[in-house]
């Protein structure tokens, strides 16, 4: 379709001047903005990169553009360039002159060669011909194009750096995991795994960042989640820096508390079989020998830091694997010895008990004498039955406990009587 207007008046020379000078003003202007979008960052990373499926395609596009955009800003400047170059030439120009600077800056003086026209724009007579725009129509056909290019450059550019900004996050954890097992020696399969799949969550991010966006959003989730799960490995083989690098104390610290484990329950057997000679019948807790079982998992990863034991898991598992077995052991030595208390207070607790009953015994038989129930044979035998029953082994706690409680009865209703 040709841009062919109807015809007017030559511009005159000043006329022509302004034109020419707006229109340089407008071509500087139209060439700091495409060289500030090749300079935009987005744009760098997408035309240089080797990307595939969505992202390819959007490459491919913004490429496409860029091209015709730049075309037709070539375009643009030949012709401009004609116009400034005839003026140069003619300090006074003539009529001719003048009406060839008028076509030139007004009429369809920039012809687009055929390959430049796209298809939807083409008409039967301009098909081989091309197409003759103004330059007034170059900008506006430039226009929308640029926008659309700057507009998905953008949008791309957002997704992508907060991808690749947290892709940083996640490679330098995991560098430092893989940093920290290099030191320590062994492998550690969680790690492998994860690098496994960050490897490939990685050229998702540098190769189709956009596989990897919700409705032009970046979608970080796989990255999180990876990042997190790094950071629990790195934290597991920091422990093992440091258990390599106090083994000697934590094994020590293992083994005070194995000691104390081997007292409590030592005491646990032996309360234990003082309540069963001193309590009829009582409830007790099982009393397992943990401290066996833990002495042979505690011997397993060796007693001292060149032990036998201490290299041939350091060596097969390295330090990390150590170091796990090192903290499950003082877990469970804590909580064995924490259980172990526990049961020694339940079982004194029945002899405690006792003691507690024989001393409100005596508190009520006072109590009794102050109200002058000292020679009332009901109290007295009630009292007898209590003391037999608490100072008998084995002591039958609940008969004690409900003689005693008719004896404490029998002396508030003393108390009542003698009010009345």
């Amino acid at each position: 379709m040709s841009d062919a207007r109807a015809a007017r008046p030559p511009l005159d020379r000043d006329e022509a001047d302004r034109t020419l000078a707006l229109l340089r003003d407008e071509k500087e202007r139209i060439s700091t903005a495409l060289l500030d979008l090749e300079g935009h960052p987005g744009y760098r990373l997408l035309d240089g990169a080797a990307l595939d499926g969505a992202t390819r395609r959007v490459q491919t596009e913004v490429r496409s553009r860029t091209a015709e955009i730049w075309a037709l800003f070539d375009l643009y400047g030949r012709t401009l360039g004609e116009a400034e170059q005839l003026r140069a030439r003619h300090s006074r120009p003539g009529q001719a002159q003048l009406a060839e600077l008028t076509r030139l800056l007004t009429g369809p003086s920039v012809e687009l060669p055929a390959e430049e026209v796209p298809l939807e724009r083409r008409t039967l007579l301009a098909a081989h011909g091309g197409e003759r725009l103004t330059l007034r129509a170059v900008v506006a056909r430039m226009t929308p194009l640029y926008e659309d290019v700057v507009k998905t450059v953008a949008a791309l550019d957002a997704v992508w750096s907060a991808l690749l900004s947290r892709l940083a996050e996640v490679e330098a954890e995991q560098r430092a995991a893989t940093d920290l097992l290099a030191s320590l020696g062994g492998t550690d399969p969680d790690l492998d795994r994860l690098t496994t799949e960050l490897r490939t969550v990685a050229a998702l991010v540098r190769g189709d960042p956009l596989a990897l966006a919700d409705a032009g959003r970046p979608d970080t989730s796989r990255l999180d989640a990876l990042r997190t799960a790094l950071a629990d490995v790195r934290r597991g083989l920091e422990e093992a820096h440091r258990l390599r690098d106090g083994f000697a104390d934590r094994i020590a610290g293992i083994q005070a508390a194995l000691n104390a484990l081997r007292a409590a329950e030592d005491e646990a057997r032996r309360v234990r079989g003082e309540v069963l000679a001193k309590i009829a019948s009582p409830v007790l807790p099982d009393l397992p020998d943990m401290s066996a079982t833990l002495a042979d998992r505690l011997a397993a990863v060796g007693r001292a830091p060149h032990g036998a034991g201490v290299r041939a898991a350091a060596g097969h598992g390295g330090w990390n694997e150590l170091a796990g077995r090192v903290a499950d052991l003082e877990r469970a030595m804590n909580g064995a010895l924490e259980q172990a208390r526990r049961d020694v207070e339940v079982i004194r607790g029945l002899l405690d008990r006792r003691e507690e009953l024989r001393g409100r015994l005596e508190a009520y038989r006072a109590k009794a004498g102050r109200l002058g129930g000292a020679e009332d044979a009901g109290l007295a035998a009630l009292y007898e039955r209590a003391r037999e029953l608490l100072w008998t082994s084995p002591c039958d706690l609940r008969k004690a406990t409900v003689t005693l409680s008719e004896y404490q009865q029998a002396i508030t209703s003393r108390v009542k009587g003698a009010e009345r």
